[in-house]
């Protein structure tokens, strides 16, 4: 549809639309497989970011758009958690890059003991790893012609946890300080608050 044909309801329905594929990102990030989580992170950056182009296109049909979007411009332009996240969306789009770090942090493992509650090793298994730069944890694998593969399986609570971290990330959202700074916590925070605009531009501009 051109846009100069697109009524009030059609862009917002685009930007539900496009919230739900950045939140499936976010669901890819909290509890998809090992390696689902970096694409799911770079989805949920990239479509969450398309989410406030998209409401902008409400500027050429609803007159106030401006005055209404004045604050949650100013609120974006001025916290350290949305500017962080619009800065990683060009890094994406304009570089390629997305720093993630890894911490680990291991309560309790008992060699060759606690190995037993992974299962049984893959065939050929010629090692075990915790927290590799997906933040998964499993077997490493030796195929036929040499190369190595990982086979993931789940780390439990009590043996230890890996968690994905940005550099240099935000401490502060919204005025309040930020305790959990691991990458899927301020990824939650960041669809959270895109996820109330489009809930208040719905609210606002529904037809009358």
């Amino acid at each position: 549809m051109p846009a100069s044909h697109r009524t009030t309801t059609d862009i917002i329905r685009s930007a539900e639309e496009t919230m739900k594929t950045a939140e499936q990102g976010l669901e890819d990030l909290i509890k998809g497989p090992p390696e689902r989580k970096l694409s799911g992170l770079r989805n949920l950056i990239v479509f969450g970011r398309a989410v406030t182009n998209i409401l902008q296109n409400l500027r050429s049909i609803e007159s106030d758009f401006d005055a209404w979007y004045e604050r949650y411009r100013e609120e974006m332009g001025n916290d350290p958690l949305m500017r962080y996240f619009y800065k990683l969306r060009s890094k994406i789009l304009k570089e390629g890059l997305l720093e993630t770090s890894t911490h680990t942090y291991i309560r309790q493992l008992r060699i060759p003991e606690d190995l037993t509650r992974f299962g049984s090793p893959p065939p050929n298994a010629k090692g075990f790893f915790i927290g590799d730069n997906l933040g998964g944890s499993g077997w490493e694998v030796q195929l036929p012609d040499g190369s190595i593969e990982k086979y993931y399986v789940e780390l439990p609570y009590d043996i230890g946890s890996v968690s994905l971290h940005f550099p240099d990330a935000p401490k502060y959202h919204l005025g309040r300080e930020i305790n959990d700074t691991s990458i899927p916590n301020l990824a939650k925070l960041y669809i959270d608050y895109l996820r109330q605009l489009v809930t208040a531009a719905k609210e606002r501009f529904k037809p009358k």
